[in-house]
């Protein structure tokens, strides 16, 4: 999709259609209307006052209404979206928007479509989210589908604002790096698991390294056990498919003693089966989602390598697959993990925080000052949080708040959750220095307090995405499937490092 800045009002505007948002009922007496839906609604005669009074359109989020051939404007369609109460109206509302109003449209055969917004303070941030909207919108998680299907993409996306000033083709060229980073994070985790090994992810890491500012490194099994990642190996025993850990490393262009390391680890379990302790068959063909840490890792690293930010960033991605094969662990078995701490395997389907321990320990080997890591832990996580937000926990609270500075900006929804220390006194073994399950009750703190031994003294933050990394049923901007969350979350923090 090619993406474009015109500084034309909405009636010089050409193309196959023209978006603007209205508001509620109360929002348009509160007089919250943009300007440019008050000129779209005047050169169309009244239109768009009409559907509000004939009951057609109440402005409530992803209403929408179209009119073909608009008197008064140049695009051959104009099409209203709702962005329901106009006074908490932002970024992250218009991306949605947008995205819904690009799948609409394209369903009616518009390959060329525009935005128009006012011009005004806050237009660099509305046309970013925008222009990352619209990409958003139009993927499809169809690539093996062999039937009829819509294969024309949308050609052209524009944003139009009269008298705006220069250089915003910047801006969204900075959101479709960013959209394309998180489409194919989501590309990644649609992969069925026989298409999608551990072997096949490192491959296809590599590919995105090249010809880019991306060092990619996969360790191997051989490697792995000289080294001492008994939790990861133990993690893959029970599969043929091989482990592997793929390491991605960005530098800045200049780099000086003592700056701050970044490191992101992402949970990639290909499938995950349960292991020993099988998981019902009731939605296991949805535990190929289990990587989407690991895709949302190699997504913000694509990004990262073409922002070239200023800090340094390690990416590792410890991809399994969970099997209940004949050498499978078996509960109650102990593993030693990297850093040396022995673990009481209780329950072989708690595998993420196995193989992430010996990933954030190797993280902490190769220099890393700051980690994040981004993981479908526990379903606790849903119970306590539903599929709204990324459950958020850390160990050092400046490091927490920056994360969660980093998602308001991104439109991500974090929330930050509890991680006293009294929490370790759930995690206890009488065989090991520790079990990798706690109690039935806080589920999703106890597993992040398994991690936090781990990643101790360094500051680290636990995005927990098990509820919103994958849609379980359409919306009208995104189809059911991976969403590719925290991608942005995840570039945001590493591009405003420096404005910290």
């Amino acid at each position: 999709m090619e993406l474009k800045f015109e500084a034309k009002p909405i009636e010089q505007v050409e193309s196959d259609a023209v978006i603007v948002v209205a508001f509620d009922k109360d929002s348009a007496a509160s007089g919250l209307t943009p300007e440019v839906t008050m000129a779209a609604n005047a050169a169309t005669g009244g239109w768009i006052e009409e559907v509000y009074e004939s009951g057609e359109f109440a402005g409530k989020p992803f209403d929408m209404s179209l009119l073909h051939r608009p008197t008064g404007l140049m695009a051959k369609r104009l099409l209203v979206v709702g962005g329901g109460k106009g006074a908490k109206f932002s970024g992250a509302e218009l991306r949605n928007a947008t995205a819904a109003a690009v799948r609409f449209l394209k369903s009616k055969g518009a390959r060329s479509m525009a935005l128009a917004l006012d011009a005004g303070p806050a237009l660099e941030d509305l046309a970013t989210a925008a222009a990352e909207g619209a990409i958003l919108g139009d993927y499809e998680p169809d690539q093996y589908k062999t039937g009829e299907k819509d294969t024309h993409a949308v050609e052209t996306f524009s944003v139009a604002a009269p008298g705006a000033p220069g250089g915003m083709n910047e801006f969204l060229d900075r959101a479709l790096i960013v959209a394309e980073a998180q489409n194919f994070a989501r590309a990644l985790a649609s992969e069925p698991a026989n298409r999608m090994t551990p072997s096949v992810l490192a491959q296809r890491a590599r590919e995105m390294c090249f010809g880019s500012a991306l060092q990619c490194e996969v360790m191997d099994q051989a490697t792995m056990r000289q080294l001492g990642m008994g939790a990861l190996l133990a993690v893959a025993q029970g599969s043929a498919e091989p482990p592997a850990l793929i390491i991605l490393r960005y530098h800045p262009f200049e780099e000086t003693d003592g700056a701050p390391h970044l490191g992101l680890v992402g949970k990639g379990v290909t499938f995950d089966s349960g292991g020993i302790s099988i998981k019902p068959s009731e939605n296991m063909d949805k535990m190929k989602y289990d990587m989407c840490g690991g895709a949302a890792v190699l997504g913000a690293m694509q990004a990262i390598a073409r922002l070239a930010p200023s800090i340094r960033v390690t990416a590792l991605i410890p991809a399994v697959e969970n099997m209940p094969g004949s050498r499978a662990q078996r509960p109650g078995d102990i593993v030693t993990t990297l850093s040396g701490k022995t673990v009481e395997v209780l329950n072989t389907d708690a595998e993420g925080r196995l193989i992430l321990a010996d990933a954030l320990t190797y993280a902490r080997q190769q220099g890393c000052t700051h980690l994040v890591d981004a993981a479908t832990l526990t379903g606790a996580i849903v119970v306590a949080l539903g599929h709204l937000y990324t459950g958020a926990f850390g160990n050092d609270e400046a490091l927490l708040d920056q994360t969660l500075a980093a998602a308001r900006a991104a439109g991500e929804k974090l929330w930050p959750m509890p991680l006293d220390e009294e929490y370790k006194d759930e995690l206890k073994s009488p065989f090991a220095d520790l079990p990798n399950i706690g109690t039935r009750w806080g589920g999703a703190i106890t597993a992040a307090m398994f991690l936090k031994q781990f990643a101790d003294p360094t500051p680290w933050v636990h995005l927990d995405i098990a509820g919103t990394a994958w849609l379980e049923e359409k919306k009208p901007y995104m189809p059911k499937g991976p969403t590719g969350v925290a991608v942005r979350t995840l570039v945001r923090l590493a591009t405003g490092w420096e404005e910290k």
